[in-house]
């Protein structure tokens, strides 16, 4: 394949250098023909954290030099789900929103392999032929220095640059990056998430914690004791934080609105089933009365404000879910309605 012209390159690029958008392409025969040479990085990079961005930014840093297009090689689902099940990890990105992060990065496309056991047995040269030199027309690999890849996780750097002399591509490892007594990695991350660290597993992310899922029915006890809450119907694989309540974000579309987020069972009325709840700010005061059943929406988590506890009678949970509102506008700097303000 040739390189690509300017003219090729420049529509996909903004001006502050980022792309604009990025290409999902979901199976390897999606690659366009003529996309051109390409700079790529190889990995699951669930929540694209910190470590990854460092791999990831490396590319697309070398892909600009070379004049190449920087690509993204990830798989859906996660590896573990297909060979081990019991050990599959909580997911804290979709594939979408992962390719959507990526693009922020500067990536041209994101190339989400469908993981199953047929590629799960690809040998490591398989790959490199099918994936790198035949659909990517690759020029270098970044990954980080302890990438493995291919059947059993037989091939690893030294493999991928013995094969990169061969097929005309070079390869760059990059070493762990982290913070003080620890690095950061995907399993950091969801183990933060897992505690209710949200503002550290953000830390890591360098954004908040998101959850994605349709608005649906719930109990509408909420409703009831003044605060009509979204009830979130989740992944069942996805990263959800640790019981309690969190000041949040409810993105829908492009509004961004502010959030106390309830998760639990509501143990004060006996619930068996954990639920994702949130409630918007200033909902009395919205003359849409903003109904979301049936929606998609994400919720970010910014802070965790408290345990789940029972409380002997619903008056003084009231009372604390009026002064966990009150709390949350003022870490979000919001006002949270005339209803919640202390008097």
């Amino acid at each position: 394949m040739t390189s690509p012209t300017p003219e090729q390159v420049a529509p996909r690029v903004a001006p502050s250098g980022r792309l604009a958008a990025v290409e999902l392409w979901r199976h390897v025969d999606e690659a366009p023909a003529d996309w051109g040479p390409s700079v790529v990085s190889i990995g699951v990079f669930d929540g694209v954290h910190r470590g990854h961005r460092a791999v990831v930014g490396l590319a697309v840093e070398h892909a600009r030099a070379l004049g190449a297009m920087p690509v993204v090689v990830t798989f859906d689902p996660h590896p573990l789900a297909v060979l081990r099940p019991e050990m599959a990890p909580r997911m804290l990105t979709s594939a979408s929103f992962r390719a959507e992060l990526l693009g922020q990065l500067g990536v041209a496309a994101v190339l989400v392999l469908p993981f199953d056991r047929e590629i799960a047995s690809w040998a490591p040269e398989q790959f490199v032929d099918d994936v790198l030199v035949k659909a990517l027309d690759t020029r270098e690999v970044v990954v980080g220095e302890d990438f493995r890849f291919g059947a059993r996780a037989a091939g690893d750097v030294a493999l991928l640059r013995r094969l990169g002399e061969q097929d005309g591509f070079e390869v760059t490892a990059v070493a762990p990056v982290g913070d003080t007594g620890h690095r950061w990695s995907s399993t950091y991350v969801r183990d933060r998430v897992a505690l209710g660290e949200v503002e550290l597993a953000a830390r890591a992310l360098e954004r908040p914690h998101r959850l994605e899922g349709r608005v649906v029915h719930g109990d509408h006890r909420g409703r009831e004791l003044g605060f009509p809450t979204a009830n979130l119907e989740l992944d069942p694989h996805a990263a959800v934080p640790a019981d309690g309540v969190y000041a949040g974000w409810l993105l829908r579309g492009s509004e961004r609105l502010p959030a106390a987020v309830s998760i639990g069972t509501n143990p004060t009325f006996d619930g068996e089933q954990r639920r994702v709840e949130a409630y918007v700010l200033g909902f009395d005061d919205r003359p849409d009365a903003l109904d979301l059943y049936g929606e998609t929406v994400a919720l970010e988590f910014v802070a965790h404000i408290r345990e789940t506890v029972r409380f002997h009678g619903v008056e003084p949970l009231v009372a604390q879910m009026h002064r966990d509102v009150a709390r949350i506008g003022e870490l979000l700097g919001v006002d949270p309605g005339p209803a919640h303000r202390p008097s």
